[in-house]
């Protein structure tokens, strides 16, 4: 039998608008229109795949078969070879397909949601900021973030300093990884992890958005605040990606925050993201957008 063969799913490969996806549409014949799930992978956006990581096709068909949804994994294609953003890109185009065809595929439109796992949650954040302001498409139901990279101003917030050296992912992988997906010069990485790439003008005005005061007290335990840095505009001109919403989607503006869709987060408490997605959190909070917390107390990355 094909290795995708599954006695309770219907699994075929297909395009969304040039994008390479994976469907998973459950076998038992629907008593009504099912929910829609677009899942984006993980793996800094340099690795993994919709056919040959094992882990995402698991998950796939677990929230395809308990859900009773039709789950689309989105198989953008990977950076460096494929420069930042077209993994945003794709990820965008692949969910207004869905978002536009949804019923020939037996799903409600109104009842889809977006749902990705590290640069996974980054993509699924930034593609419901794009969204969030449109009208000639249904809405987003809502968005479920795992453990997602959500900015790359601060690298010295407390679960970076907790869980610098914490299997699988790093606070030196992190920056590494980042510079490889950019396809930037590495040794910018000591720079970058010391926040010797931003100025002091962007730092203020991000404060209220991206600061360790804003974490839990209970997060904080043990924190150190670093000392001052000193800024290399060399290294800012550098790493102007870094910057841009799509690639920190922490960074966007209220009105844009405001139009999101119910969101789910999930946080690991040995994760060196974890307080980005508790950052992300308060963000969507206070512009009143309804928010669901699970935090993995033993969960690392």
């Amino acid at each position: 039998l094909p290795a995708w063969w599954d006695s309770q799913l219907f699994i075929k490969d297909q395009h969304f608008d040039g994008v390479p996806v994976r469907i998973y549409l459950p076998r038992e014949p629907p008593a009504s229109k099912r929910r829609g799930v677009i899942f984006i992978h993980g793996g800094c956006g340099i690795f993994g795949s919709i056919s040959k990581e094992l882990k995402e096709k698991i998950i796939c068909r677990y929230i395809a078969r308990k859900s009773d949804s039709v789950v689309v994994s989105v198989g953008y294609h990977l950076a460096p070879e494929h420069k930042f953003p077209a993994q945003t890109l794709e990820c965008l185009s692949a969910t207004v397909h869905f978002l536009k065809t949804a019923e020939t595929y037996g799903v409600d439109p109104a009842r889809i949601i977006v749902c990705g796992d590290s640069v996974g949650g980054t993509y699924t954040a930034s593609v419901c900021q794009e969204l969030g302001q449109r009208t000639d498409i249904p809405k987003i139901r809502a968005q479920v973030l795992i453990y997602p990279f959500l900015q790359a101003l601060n690298f010295n917030l407390p679960s970076h300093q907790k869980n610098a050296a914490v299997a699988f992912l790093t606070r030196e992988r992190t920056g590494h990884f980042i510079l490889k997906y950019l396809n930037k010069d590495c040794s910018l990485k000591e720079p970058v992890l010391a926040g010797s790439h931003v100025p002091e003008s962007t730092n203020l005005k991000y404060r209220e958005w991206i600061n360790p005061d804003l974490i839990p007290d209970v997060f904080k335990v043990g924190y150190k605040p670093p000392l001052p840095t000193l800024f290399l505009p060399q290294v800012h001109e550098e790493v102007q990606e870094l910057f841009e919403p799509w690639f920190s989607p922490l960074l966007a503006e209220d009105a844009v925050v405001c139009g999101l869709p119910d969101t789910c987060i999930v946080t690991c408490e040995h994760d060196v993201l974890r307080d980005e997605g508790l950052l992300y959190k308060k963000r969507l909070e206070d512009n009143n957008v309804h928010v669901t917390w699970h935090h993995v107390g033993k969960g690392f990355h």
